[in-house]
């Protein structure tokens, strides 16, 4: 349910708590520079090099002298390729395109022209990610990203028949991720069904959305179903394997993709929709000070515990509260933040919801299965208690 901002703290302690939080931000930037580029860079070229050599394992097998082990270099190559696209997904694209680079004014590097390995348009992602979801993080009826338009996960929401299967239209979402991503805006904007929006306040005529959004689709189902599998036609044909292993590529793309579908969506859910974190009314948040709206930042999100790969592996999002908190940082430095914000909120009494990988995932299926169900109650009650 919607957290009751009658126990927030008053704005002079919400100032107070903003003017540490500023203070660890400014000392992060101030940090940023060279050793950012280097790694960033560092990450674009062993990210590379993973789906290099993935390619080159998934045919490796149908030569002859590696022909007794196909089936141990062919899973290889899925591993390597599943690999390189969570980095290009998670560490590199995301974070890439929240601008975190900008300032290296590197041709490629930067949210403007970078264009990740999915079948969401980058340019579609950043409108309703980068500032809807960011601003209005949590806010029924303004955060689109809240439940996707798919999930009733408060009680805010108002029950219908079919979130009773809704646990089996999460599992399909999660399968199903890059492409729930890439229909996202289009979707929230009515563009194919529905009657149009009279609030929409897009800034693209909606024949640009749809063109952009076929337009990447295209690309990636012919690089990846298409192009790589008939690329290999060749080693085939030489190898006499034939047409099969055009048919193996093909499914070590598809099994690949689904891998980054479940660990993207998994990370993001734990992220987002664990059972402690709030959701908020839009009259409590209007001309909110930074100080309100770092408040509902941190009550909005969760954090995962880990080590420095696994961090990596969740582009960091694995520090969603800093994320949240600071976006245009770059996410390398929110496990050294991390420790300082949850002291600050501490200091401040404010909530700090962190836990293991297990624990909160544990917790975001127990939410999704909660809101499953008609409320008890008809009228909730307000309390700081989750959302």
């Amino acid at each position: 349910m919607t957290t009751s901002f009658a126990h927030r703290p008053d704005e002079a302690t919400l100032t107070a708590f903003q003017q540490q939080l500023d203070a660890i931000r400014d000392e992060a930037l101030a940090r940023r520079g060279q050793k950012d580029a280097d790694y960033i860079r560092k990450m674009i070229r062993f990210q590379r090099g993973c789906e290099i050599s993935a390619r080159m394992l998934l045919v490796l097998g149908f030569v002859p002298p590696f022909s007794n082990v196909w089936w141990l270099l062919w899973g290889a190559g899925v591993l390597l390729l599943s690999l390189a696209k969570i980095l290009d997904n998670m560490e590199i694209g995301h974070n890439v395109m929240h601008g975190q680079y900008d300032w290296m004014n590197d041709p490629h590097i930067n949210s403007r022209h970078f264009n990740w390995d999915i079948a969401a348009d980058s340019d579609s992602w950043k409108r309703y990610h980068n500032h809807e979801h960011h601003t209005y993080t949590n806010i029924i009826g303004k955060d689109r990203d809240f439940g996707y338009g798919l999930l009733r996960l408060s009680d805010d929401i108002p029950w219908r028949p079919k979130n009773l299967y809704q646990f089996f239209t999460y599992l399909n979402l999660s399968l199903l991720f890059q492409w729930g991503v890439a229909y996202h805006e289009l979707a929230a904007e009515r563009i194919f069904f529905g009657k149009r929006r009279k609030d929409s306040h897009l800034p693209i005529p909606r024949e640009q959305l749809r063109k952009d959004f076929f337009s990447k689709i295209n690309k990636q189902v012919f690089k990846d179903y298409l192009f790589f599998p008939l690329l290999a036609l060749p080693f085939g044909l030489l190898a006499g394997a034939g047409l099969a292993i055009a048919g193996w590529v093909l499914l070590g793309n598809l099994i690949a993709n689904l891998v980054r579908n479940l660990w993207t969506s998994t990370i993001i859910f734990c992220g987002h929709f664990t059972e402690q974190v709030h959701t908020f009314d839009e009259k409590d948040c209007q001309n909110e000070s930074r100080g309100q709206w770092y408040y509902r930042q941190i009550l909005g999100s969760s954090n995962l515990e880990g080590k420095r790969w696994f961090h990596i592996l969740t582009g960091h999002l694995s520090c969603q509260i800093e994320h949240h908190l600071f976006p245009d940082v770059p996410a390398r430095h929110y496990v050294w933040m991390a420790p300082q914000v949850q002291q600050v909120c501490q200091q401040y009494g404010i909530p700090y919801n962190t836990g293991s990988f297990g624990h909160q995932y544990l917790t975001v299926v127990k939410r999704v299965l909660r809101y499953s169900l008609p409320d008890k109650k008809s009228k909730p009650t307000d309390s700081l208690a989750a959302g």
